[in-house]
């Protein structure tokens, strides 16, 4: 069992992955000023809570597209589980071919995202991942991550909203009783969650009109829960993705480790 962290702009997703399954996934909030000793606490909660010793852990791996506390959360890590910890950059191998104008800008979130998608699934992929920002993947037959689109997440188009118009006050992301509001926060929640929904549902009509074949859908991310379920296209809700990535890349940096299995999910091969 390894230990595997993303640390995003928003929150820092948690958890506790091995060949068969993951045993948990949490959230804490991203915050740049916390010190090493302040996540270390956090990491060590949370284990605590799961009752996850560190002789439990056969180490661990970190993606962050947030430069700035990388190295922060590396040493909390490190001042739990006393071994070094790996982190996804330059360096190490994730077996992707990225075919961009400059692969060294993707995401590592994404990178891990794509393994998973390869791995797990049929190809051609598109990979959905709902947090700060949605962004949508695209790997091809050949297994050549070949670019994507970013929109503004949900959360971001919500607190933009709510900023800009006066009357308008901040409200949660609950499914509304029905499309057509009849109270401005009914209209508030439609809105955000079905044009949501609707831009997913347009773009993936799109990218597979552009790459001329149908494609397994994935979606992610802490906001997907809520937002897939009213798309009308077929997709798959699998908020394991992306610590399965870091699973599959940590074991290719490992020589020594055992070959993977496939993971026991419900998700695989769909």
């Amino acid at each position: 069992m390894i230990l595997a962290i993303d640390v995003g702009n928003t929150n820092i997703c948690v958890g506790c992955v091995d060949s068969e399954k993951t045993d948990f996934i949490e959230r804490i909030s991203t915050v740049r000023t916390k010190t090493e000793l302040e996540y270390a606490v956090d990491i060590k909660t949370i284990l605590d809570l799961y009752h996850i010793k560190r002789t439990m852990l056969e180490g661990c791996i970190i993606s962050s597209v947030v430069p700035q506390i990388t190295n922060i959360i590396k040493l909390a890590a490190e001042k739990i589980l006393k071994k070094e910890v790996m982190v996804l950059g330059p360096g190490i191998k994730t077996g992707l071919n990225i075919l961009m104008d400059n692969p060294g800008t993707l995401g590592a979130d994404l990178v891990a995202d794509a393994v998973a998608g390869i791995r797990y699934y049929p190809l051609p992929l598109i990979v959905i991942d709902m947090g700060t920002a949605t962004t949508l993947c695209v790997v091809d037959e050949k297994k050549n991550y070949i670019g994507g689109m970013i929109m503004p997440g949900v959360g971001v188009a919500l607190d933009a909203l709510t900023a800009r118009a006066s009357q308008l006050s901040g409200i949660g992301i609950e499914p509304p009783k029905r499309v057509i509001g009849k109270n401005t926060i009914e209209c508030m929640k439609s809105g955000v969650l079905y044009s949501n929904a609707g831009a997913l549902d347009g773009c993936i009509d799109r990218m597979e009109e552009e790459l001329g074949m149908k494609t397994t859908v994935i979606a992610t991310g802490g906001l997907a829960k809520k937002i897939i379920p009213y798309c009308r296209r077929e997709i798959i809700l699998d908020e394991e993705l992306l610590l399965k990535g870091l699973y599959v890349i940590y074991k290719k940096n490992c020589p020594a480790s055992h070959d993977l299995h496939s993971y026991s999910s419900s998700h695989d091969n769909a």
